[in-house]
């Protein structure tokens, strides 16, 4: 195994993105025949076949599907350690890894860490945004340090701190005629056309199913990337939507739109922030969830005390 090179390591990543040697060789500016040679060896030094060739292309085999999940993770960590050597050069002292779902994206962290950097401006920050489950399958993986996601989504391989809470509502042109409630269930606006987000998010998944524990079926006519394009949809009348209510920051006279509080118990949401472990986390990234779920941080540790 010590005999692995990391140009061997990128080059079959590229061939399970691809699909054809011809694509990945191209794409890693090699020959076909060099391509072709380093594969051969590589199986040959595993033991194993790890594509199938076929008459259009190649594809994994079981051996190759487990080697890829491997040499990802092992690319990135090269990846982060050349980042973190450069940064300290730079005079930054490290960085923490961040995935978070839009919701906390929009509501919560950009105070919370703009607080964290004014008081450690030393660490640099690395915030993508996700949705709920690839948040959790990257923390899992070791390619995050902090998850933050819904609370709701099943999570029993991480250890999980709570972050913040939001209650759910129900958006409505001004016009429309669940526009005057004060509170409403979801089961109430289901004989609407519903605007959402793409199936994977976390807040899509729980509504349809809430919907169908009602014996309800949401009538999705609009599905889009965006809370920000859900609220410009139902300003042009293409239906309802349901949003947490603190990502609502537009002037919603400007949209000429209604927010209505769901009245059902599971409205009510929480963020939660998942880790693979506390101890096991760096000395920085211990200190930004520390801050996170509002306990006291200690002094960053001097250079050799971490």
């Amino acid at each position: 195994m010590r005999r692995f090179d990391f140009v061997t390591l990128k080059l079959f990543v590229s061939i399970a993105d691809e699909g054809r040697l011809t694509a990945a060789a191209e794409r890693e500016h090699m020959a076909l025949a060099a391509v072709s040679k380093r594969i051969s060896d590589l199986e040959s030094l595993v033991g194993t076949a790890l594509l199938y060739r076929r008459p259009r292309g190649v594809e994994l085999t079981p051996a190759g599907h487990a080697f890829l999940h491997h040499a990802r993770r092992i690319l990135e960590n090269i990846e982060r350690l050349s980042a973190e050597l450069s940064e300290y050069g730079e005079g930054v002292r490290g960085h923490v890894r961040i995935h978070s779902n839009t919701s906390a994206i929009i509501a919560f962290l950009p105070q919370d860490l703009s607080a964290f950097s004014r008081q450690f401006p030393q660490i640099k920050i690395d915030l993508q945004e996700r949705v709920s489950s690839e948040v959790i399958a990257a923390v899992r993986d070791g390619l995050t340090d902090i998850g933050i996601f819904a609370g709701h989504v099943p999570c029993d391989c991480l250890q999980i701190l709570p972050y913040r809470s939001d209650r759910l509502v129900l958006m409505t042109p001004h016009d429309h005629p669940l526009a005057g409630r004060e509170s409403l269930q979801l089961l109430e606006a289901t004989q609407y056309d519903f605007v959402g987000l793409q199936q994977d998010a976390s807040l899509q998944t729980l509504l349809h199913e809430q919907a169908s524990q009602a014996g309800k079926t949401l009538r999705m006519r609009i599905q889009v990337r965006s809370f920000d394009a859900i609220c410009r949809m139902i300003h042009h009348g293409m239906g309802v939507g349901v949003l947490p209510e603190k990502t609502i920051y537009r002037d919603l006279r400007d949209l000429k739109l209604r927010s209505i509080p769901l009245s059902d118990p599971w409205a009510r949401r929480e963020l939660v922030i998942g880790i693979r472990q506390y101890e096991g986390l760096p000395v920085i990234a211990r200190h930004l969830v520390d801050h996170l779920v509002g306990r006291e941080a200690s002094p960053i540790a001097q250079d050799g005390e971490r």
